[in-house]
């Protein structure tokens, strides 16, 4: 059996797990960040399911789709459909996953402060070691993809 090295995990396995909002703090995480909206912002997932995985999330924090304010609705409508052009431009995926999960029932990691996930998918990106061994293989570091990602981003003018 071969094994995988991931020190970079240990970091967030050993280490005190926040006790507040790790999306209403995302200064912790400015590398991250590729677009601030007036209502939204778009972020890497900082443990993604594949490369170049984003989130658009609301600045405030609520939990209920219902909750959002149209302005809110329009921006990160907006920034999804910008998501998607910018993933296609830099990396020519074949397609995408895109959603939510709201409430621990449906998956959602972090519950309190709802959030949309971008994933970009590409022909045969699942492999042996998601199939058998329950581990994703991510091949650029996060922080690279950011730093990719942002120049698309910067040309970007809001529109809602």
């Amino acid at each position: 059996m071969e094994t995988i090295h991931a020190p970079w995990r240990m970091a967030y396995i050993g280490g005190d797990k926040p006790d507040h909002c790790v999306f209403c703090h995302v200064s912790a995480q400015q590398d991250l960040v590729v677009y601030q909206g007036s209502t939204a912002f778009v972020l890497l997932n900082r443990y993604p399911y594949t490369c170049g995985h984003l989130m658009v999330i609301p600045r405030r924090h609520l939990s209920h789709l219902e909750e959002l304010t149209e302005e809110e609705r329009r921006e990160m409508f907006f920034l999804l459909d910008r998501c998607v052009r910018v993933l296609r431009a830099e990396m020519a995926p074949d397609g995408f996953n895109i959603g939510m999960n709201l409430g621990i029932a449906a998956g959602a990691g972090i519950e309190h402060h709802l959030h949309l996930h971008v994933v970009p998918r590409w022909n045969g990106d699942t492999n042996f070691m998601s199939v058998i061994g329950d581990i994703r293989v991510i091949p650029e570091d996060i922080v690279k993809t950011a730093k990719r990602l942002l120049p698309h981003f910067q040309k970007c003018t809001p529109e809602v």
